[in-house]
């Protein structure tokens, strides 16, 4: 098995760092920069500062701060649409998952347009996009180091992840400061969202040595600090251990691969538009139960990441580990039961068949999932 790691070009970290833009812009000498920022991150001001950052002589600056949640196919084009004649040659993206992912296509789609025939084709991809900062102002999809991006396609009520080695940003600017008003809640799902990236490509059968790598380190940073950034929002080091948690469990989709937790959410993010972390931290233990067994020897080691104590054996410490898992979720307030978000019974059948046409992650989850394991993961959060 040969594996391989693509990270950005250039990964700017730390307190404060994003005060450095400016110079980080200057370097690409850029005649017109479109700025994409979270709509919420543009209302309450969070974006004022980079905006200043960003006006610098002889150079055109275009805000766009509609981008939308969780972005459906037609939405990505809509918006690819008034940024084409702008002519833009760097992008500068601020916000969550979605405004990074939109962020890519449209990078892309600047320089491949015939990519606008078909989002879901990444064939159609044959030159490097338009030069993309990505800077997260939440601690969970780690889009801004990823080759995917994850787009709603209404017609099969499902979301799909569109990879392409051209969607990893040039550049990533992790600033603690940039998350400190996310609030408990999603503070709480987005972390969960980072953790299910690590854990799931940490037993994947694309796992390698520097997916492990990753994987631990993000473990044990958001096992040390998401219940206390859900506390106390401000607490800095908190904030930046999640944010770091975050690349990282990015850095391991580049290298790995989600599985069955991921496959599984995709449906009820698209039919019932359920938040991408969400569905994922909801779905995470029961899936985790399910896979303990094919992995002993691996849960043993997500336990001592998460800094519980082992058991007499592998087999009783990886059950201690998928405790803990289930233990942390719980503390968080993540709903147990898919009716309170609109998820009926009667649509599991569908449910099912939309999951299990995710194979690229399904392949390679570490034991096979039938139609009926899928059931019965979904009818425990179905009581």
């Amino acid at each position: 098995m040969t594996y391989r790691m693509r990270p950005p070009r250039d990964v700017v970290s730390g307190k404060g760092s994003l005060e450095q833009i400016g110079e980080i812009v200057s370097s690409y000498s850029p005649k017109s920069v479109v700025l994409l920022v979270d709509g919420n991150v543009r209302k309450n001001g969070g974006a004022d500062r980079l905006v200043e950052l960003l006006s610098l002589p002889g150079t055109e600056l275009r805000v766009f701060s509609d981008v939308p949640v969780e972005p459906e196919t037609g939405q990505v084009k809509e918006l690819f649409g008034r940024i084409k004649g702008v002519n833009a040659d760097l992008i500068v993206a601020m916000g969550g998952g979605s405004v990074l992912d939109s962020a890519k296509m449209i990078s892309v789609l600047l320089r491949n347009p015939s990519f606008l025939d078909n989002l879901l084709d990444a064939g159609l991809i044959g030159e490097r996009g338009v030069p993309l900062i990505a800077i997260p102002t939440s601690a969970g999809t780690g889009s801004e180091a990823t080759p995917n991006s994850i787009v709603v396609v209404p017609e099969q009520k499902l979301k799909v992840g569109v990879v392409h080695p051209f969607f990893i940003p040039d550049c990533v600017v992790l600033d603690p400061e940039a998350t400190l008003s996310l609030p408990p809640n999603i503070t709480a799902t987005t972390g969960l969202d980072a953790f299910c990236h690590a854990i799931e490509c940490f037993i994947s059968k694309k796992r390698n040595p520097f997916s492990d790598l990753y994987a631990l380190e993000a473990i044990r940073l958001i096992s040390r600090s998401l219940r206390t950034a859900c506390a106390d929002g401000a607490d800095t080091r908190a904030r930046e251990d999640l944010l770091l948690a975050a690349f990282y469990g990015g850095m391991c989709i580049a290298s790995s691969s989600t599985v069955a937790v991921h496959a599984l959410s995709y449906p009820l993010g698209g039919r019932y538009r359920i938040p991408h972390g969400l569905s994922n931290a909801i779905l995470l233990p029961w899936v985790m139960e399910f896979n303990r067994d094919a992995v002993v020897d691996r849960f043993a080691e997500v336990a001592a990441a998460m800094g519980i104590p082992p058991g007499a054996d592998d087999d009783e410490t990886s059950k201690k580990a998928v405790e803990g898992i289930f233990s942390l979720v719980r503390s968080l307030g993540i709903p147990e039961d898919l009716r309170e978000l609109g998820v009926r019974k009667e649509d599991l059948d569908e449910i099912v068949s939309a999951a299990m046409k995710v194979t690229r992650l399904l392949d390679n989850n570490p034991k096979p999932v039938s139609p009926e394991d899928a059931r019965k993961i979904y009818l425990n959060l179905l009581p």
